[in-house]
């Protein structure tokens, strides 16, 4: 079933370009119910979708976990020699979700940000110490996401969780009816720039890998997320901006503005490595 969040949260099924309420429940309720979720009913003409709201399909996760350098294109042009096996996974904030159609808000003027196109899932089920063989079996679904980033020194999880800076949706696609996921069609644009286009099949490590490794480090929730990586054409983001990422399978494009009208000077201006030093004062003319 191809599933949406839309206006107050609640769960609907998407029906060509119509949306079918499902009971008030949201995603999440459907997911926490266990089996797949119920059909919609078929005498419900829906709403059509240009008179809904999308919402991030799961806004509440209690964890978002990200894949570094997973696809061999996107290490060899950040000329790195680490990847996702040597570097493990690093957390992005909750907080940072952002819905389809929403405002990623650049925090600075002096920093670079880039667009990072993924395939994400969803975790259906508790998941501790599973195997690989057996790890897609506890995916709910599977959803598109855009991993905003700061480029510079600081750590992932800082540069990447900035509020506005993970949007998520519009569609989640449950595993029953989504196919492979080791073989999607990722397109990311900016604007009328085709900067990523790649298959998941050029995975590092394949989507059952990654979720069988998370699970040994840590213990998956239902509603956790897992994003699986971006390919090779990062590139920066600009006030104005529209990004656009369309994955086969997923009927809708997760598309986003970009704005830096409230950006102001970094607190690393100037400096590439250390962490974020506090904030200035109110005394600070910086």
């Amino acid at each position: 079933m191809k599933l949406v969040s839309y206006d107050d949260g609640r769960a609907g099924a998407l029906r060509g370009d119509r949306v079918v309420d499902l009971g008030g429940r949201t995603v999440h309720d459907l997911i926490d119910a266990g089996g797949p979720p119920p059909a919609p009913d078929p005498g419900d003409p829906g709403l059509p979708l240009e008179r809904v709201r999308l919402r991030v399909p799961i806004p509440r996760p209690s964890k978002i976990i990200a894949a570094p350098v997973n696809y061999r294109d996107h290490q060899a042009e950040m000329s790195v020699d680490s990847q996702v096996g040597t570097l493990g996974f690093f957390l992005k904030a909750p907080s940072s979700l952002l819905d389809p159609g929403g405002t990623v808000r650049l925090p600075y003027h002096d920093r670079r940000f880039d667009q990072e196109g993924e395939l994400a899932l969803v975790i259906g089920r508790t998941a501790r110490r599973v195997n690989e063989a057996d790890a897609l079996s506890y995916v709910f679904g599977y959803t598109g996401l855009l991993d905003i980033t700061m480029r510079g020194g600081e750590d992932r999880s800082t540069r990447k969780s900035f509020e506005t800076f993970t949007p998520m949706g519009p569609v989640l696609v449950t595993a029953d009816e989504f196919g492979d996921p080791d073989d999607v069609d990722l397109r990311c644009r900016v604007n009328d720039d085709l900067r990523q286009a790649a298959n998941t099949r050029d995975l590092i490590w394949s989507v059952a890998r990654l979720v069988s490794y998370a699970s040994w480090v840590t213990t998956l929730h239902p509603g956790d997320v897992i994003t699986t990586g971006t390919p090779a054409g990062v590139g920066p983001l600009g006030h104005g901006d529209t990004v656009r990422l369309r994955l086969s399978g997923i009927d809708l494009d997760l598309t986003v503005t970009v704005s830096a009208d409230a950006a102001v000077a970094s607190h690393t201006a100037g400096r590439d490595r250390g962490p974020v030093p506090p904030p200035p004062t109110s005394g600070d003319a910086r």
